[in-house]
């Protein structure tokens, strides 16, 4: 059975509020968070992506009580890291000493600590590796056009990991059933242009190099599908929706995931939220709500757990834990 061992996350320092964000561009606190729920969000000033990963996954390795050279994967899920080359996972490979430890990313925007999960427990069922560490970590205030009041006050930086391990079946605890889809031709709807080409025989303006968001589709992308992957995760692994004790959702916007529980007919006490505090950290997201649950004391052993992304791409996916 593959089973979470350890938990870390890590915020950057600046914390900006609302009301901070109302000093420097056309907004309020009524606006954002009437239509968010979001009142907050940490942004980067001396931090980096490769530096706060680290420090999640020091804090995934010490809960997990494995060395970094016990370490046989890492999968960094990133859209913002700090090169193009070397990747994330590499860096974090590098600082952490896990010599041993294959590591490559994967870009799957916010769904990409699920896809990261699932991917790894590929590998670790295939008995092929026996210990991983997956991170998801952006530092999205760079990929910001902060004159755009309706994109830039969704999103904040951070990191979050997690340490998997393939242990005996004991007790039947671990990652019980994941699923994953995509859909590119809805894509366009949440983007950021890249490099554009430029050689010795071709050279093309660059294109918008920010986030670019339609958000009503979005809405409705998330309230339609988010609902169909949590019930056919849970229906995967045999159990039914009352059966779940924590729905831990990508923290996009406090309308979605209420509109979420609805569709489900599933109590919000059951849909724990730190949008308010820390926006939207894409890939981060779940992972540091993972953490901060898991910190606090708010997962009980052997409660049952969906975890759920949905971004761009379009991507979105499921997994689901006994603790």
């Amino acid at each position: 059975m593959i089973k979470i061992c350890g938990t870390g996350s890590a915020l950057p320092t600046k914390r900006v509020t609302n009301d901070d964000l109302a000093q420097i561009m056309d907004t309020s606190d009524e606006w954002i968070s009437s239509r968010t729920g979001i009142r907050a969000r940490h942004l980067a000033v001396e931090e980096t992506t490769s530096g706060l990963s680290v420090d999640a996954a020091k804090q995934a390795l010490t809960e997990a009580g494995i060395e970094p050279d016990e370490l046989d994967l890492i999968i960094a899920a990133t859209l913002s890291p700090d090169h193009v080359l070397p990747t994330l996972a590499c860096e974090v490979q590098a600082a952490l000493g896990a010599t041993q430890a294959v590591a490559f990313d994967l870009h799957a925007a916010c769904s990409g600590f699920l896809f990261a999960m699932n991917t790894a427990v590929a590998y670790l069922n295939s008995g092929v590796y026996q210990n991983a560490l997956i991170i998801g970590a952006e530092t999205l205030s760079k990929m910001m056009d902060w004159t755009d009041r309706g994109t830039c006050v969704l999103f904040g930086d951070g990191a979050g990991a997690a340490v998997l391990r393939r242990l005996p079946d004991e007790d039947g605890a671990g990652i019980l059933a994941y699923v994953q889809h995509s859909d590119g031709v809805r894509g366009g709807v949440l983007s950021c242009a890249g490099r554009p080409l430029v050689n010795p025989y071709v050279s093309h303006e660059a294109g918008h190099p920010y986030v670019e968001m339609d958000g009503q589709a979005v809405y409705r992308f998330a309230v339609g599908t988010v609902p169909r992957v949590v019930t056919e995760v849970v229906e995967q692994a045999g159990l039914t929706l009352p059966d779940i004790d924590h729905f831990v959702l990508h923290q996009a916007n406090s309308r979605i995931i209420e509109a979420v529980a609805k569709r489900l007919h599933q109590p919000m006490e059951k849909f724990p939220m730190n949008l308010q505090e820390c926006g939207n950290i894409s890939a981060a997201s779940v992972p540091i709500l993972l953490d901060s649950l898991n910190k606090n004391g708010m997962i009980k052993r052997n409660e049952y757990i969906v975890l759920a992304g949905f971004g761009a791409g379009l991507t979105w996916g499921a997994a689901l834990i006994q603790w």
